[in-house]
Parts: C-alpha cells; structure tokens; sequence
C-alpha cells in the first residue's frame, strides 16, 4: 500500500470518515547559500519528496494528531496552543499563526507522513508547516493567499518552534512551479520563475552523513561577521543597508587589508549572488553547462572563503568532478554536513553512484545515501479520498 493509501486509511479507522489530502513538497536550492539573510537573491525549486497529510474538521475544539511516521499521537485544544518541545510544535506553532491573526479555525484531525529523508537538509519542518497551513486554509474556507500561508509558517518555526530560520524554504515549498526554479529576492519577496528545462539531467542528492552539529553557533557566527562588515562599510556609504547594496570594489578598497576575515565573508556572498544572477541568465539561455560550473564555483566560496563546509561534502564535491555525466555540484544548505547537490546526466546515474558510493566510502570509511528528485508544484490538494474499506 502506498503511502497515501496507508494515511487514508489511518485516519479512516481513527475518526471515521474520509480526509482532504494535502502535499507539501520539500525543497532543493540550487545556487545561492547563505545569501538570505544577507537581503540577497535565492533558487530553490520543489521537489518531488513530500510530506502528505490527511486532514479533516472536528465539531469540537481538540487538536488529533498522528505522525504515522513516528507512530506517534497528540491531542490537545485550541484553548492551549503552548510549545511542547516535540514534534507537534511544528503544527500548534501554525495553528497558532491563524489565531494570532485574527482568523477563525476550528478543530481538526490530521494524519501525517512523508518521503522527505530525515536529516538531508531539504525541509521537512516547512513541508510540515505549509501543509497545516493550506489545510487549514481549505477546511474553514478562510480565502488567504499562498504567501501569507507561507508567512505564517515561518512566524511558527522562528516564534513558536524557536528555529530562526529565512523565508527559502517556507516560500520554495509553497510557490514552487514543476519544471522551474524560483529567483527569489528575500529582501522584497518579489519573485519570478526561470525555466530549468531538465530533459535527459536529475538533481541527485548525495548525503554525506555528517551531521550539522556545528551549524547554530557557526551561522550565529556568520551572520554576525556579515553585519559587522557591513557597520564598517556605512562608516563610508552610509546608505548601505545590507550586504545586497555592496560590490566587490567596496570591499577591495576599505575591507580587504582592514579586517581580511571579514572580507573573506562579505566578498564570498557578494560573489554568490552575482553568480545567482549569472546562473538565471544561463538557464534562460538553455545553458546548462554553464550553470553547472557556477555551481561549482558557488562550492568553492562556501568552502574556501565563508567556511562552511567540511571535508566530506568537499570530498563528494571532488569525486563529482571525476564524472563526465555531472554537470556541477555544490554543498547545500547551513553546512557543516548534510547533502551536496549534482546535476546529473540520466543516462550516468548508475555509473555515478557506483563511483561516489565506492570512493566516498574509501577516503572517509562512511557510507552516503542518494536521493533523486524531479522539480514539481507547490502545496497543494492531492484529492478528497476514496474509501479504501470499501
């Protein structure tokens, strides 16, 4: 029985009646790391590993939760929506959302699951929350747009979750287009799609099984030597306000022999978003070739000049270079571990991942794991279900 099947009939036998289905897919960003926080410019894309929910209303004001996954339940009410260090926060904390806004929504039942792998960095928690989100949205027939759904469920992860985390992946899996990535400015919001025509090449994501222990304290760290550089520049252009309003001659002439760590950060994501610039212009012109060694050049700036890499993921990076079929790689995400990223040609996925399974275990006695993903839509109805008992 398929997953979608298995949480029909779960919620079937547990409340009685048919659920709305929901999937809210994970995501992929494909150039632009570290660029968010900055005000610069991301590209992350939908893809096709998911978290699917089966939802439906009470007559009541209790909250009925199942994480199928987990094999684990909650209940609890809208009267109490208080963080509970588990998992079930990720859901009260955008229930919450609704309430502090002022809109209407009553109690529900919800079985949940999903094909995101664990711990590779693509989102799970914003999955999560969009999927509550819209389901919430359709259940009590409240009207609200995609992006203040997707506001909500940041405002869940950073106030009630306590993860302080940007828009990309709320806005990614939420807005995200098949066959297209998102330029998106996370100082404005604005937003537009740029065609990623991906016939005959897969995104494959290559698991370095290196936890990200150090990512909170060193992205505490990061964001802080980005701020501190751009406080020395204002001293000179007072009308900076980010790291999004400088250019590398800035940089060469007041940071770079004043405080060369600093220099190193800023000049790495004033590099990355000129490369995410570059990278749209490529895909618009059909370029794949191209895009892909931006990638490999954006890898090198996380590594070398912000990092934030560690040694598999530049280990999984340089055997990708090996193979003829890949057209670039990066690291993806906070750092310090989790997935690295390839463009892959269809036809050299085995030879791929025979290669990088082999070597990879050679140089660092780990194994990786690796997940193929396709570009799809954003949050959306699966189907009212059918009676599987029937």
């Amino acid at each position: 029985m398929d997953l979608l099947s298995q949480l029909t009939t779960s919620f079937q036998n547990s409340f009685h009646t048919d659920p709305l289905l929901i999937c809210s897919p994970g995501r992929v960003n494909l150039i632009g790391e570290h660029t968010d926080y900055n005000e610069g410019f991301v590209l992350p894309a939908a893809i096709d590993k998911a978290i699917y929910l089966a939802v439906g209303p009470r007559s009541d004001n209790e909250l009925h939760f199942v994480a199928h996954d987990l094999n684990k339940t909650y209940q609890g009410s809208l009267d109490n929506l208080i963080p509970t260090t588990t998992w079930a926060d990720y859901l009260l904390g955008t229930v919450a959302q609704f309430r502090l806004s002022g809109h209407e929504v009553g109690g529900f039942n919800c079985v949940f699951g999903g094909t995101i792998p664990m711990g590779a960095g693509l989102s799970s928690s914003a999955a999560l929350e969009n999927g509550v989100g819209f389901a919430l949205n359709e259940l009590f027939n409240l009207g609200l747009d995609r992006i203040t759904l997707l506001k909500f469920s940041q405002r869940a992860e950073n106030d009630f979750v306590g993860a302080k985390v940007g828009i990309m992946d709320m806005f990614a899996s939420m807005m995200g287009k098949a066959d297209h990535v998102i330029k998106l400015d996370c100082r404005s919001l604005e937003y537009t799609y740029a065609p990623l025509q991906m016939d005959g090449i897969s995104i494959v994501l290559c698991d370095s099984r290196v936890k990200h222990s150090l990512v909170t304290s060193e992205y505490n760290t990061r964001r802080s030597e980005c701020e501190a550089g751009v406080r020395f520049l204002q001293t000179f252009y007072p009308e900076i306000k980010s790291l999004r309003d400088v250019t590398m001659p800035m940089l060469d002439q007041h940071l770079r022999d004043a405080e060369p760590l600093i220099y190193r950060r800023c000049a790495y994501v004033v590099q990355e978003n000129q490369r995410l610039l570059d990278g749209v212009a490529a895909l618009e012109a059909n370029d794949i070739a191209t895009f892909g060694q931006l990638m490999y050049g954006s890898h090198e700036g996380l590594s070398e000049w912000y990092e934030v890499s560690c040694p598999e993921l530049d280990i999984l990076v340089d055997i990708a270079r090996q193979h003829p079929g890949v057209l670039g790689a990066r690291m993806m995400g906070g750092g310090f571990g989790g997935c690295t990223i390839n463009l892959v040609r269809e036809e050299a996925i085995d030879t791929f991942t025979s290669l990088i399974m082999k070597q990879y275990k050679a140089q660092t006695g780990k194994d990786t794991y690796l997940h193929v993903c396709k570009i799809q839509n954003g949050t959306s109805v699966v189907s009212k279900a059918v009676d599987h008992n029937k």
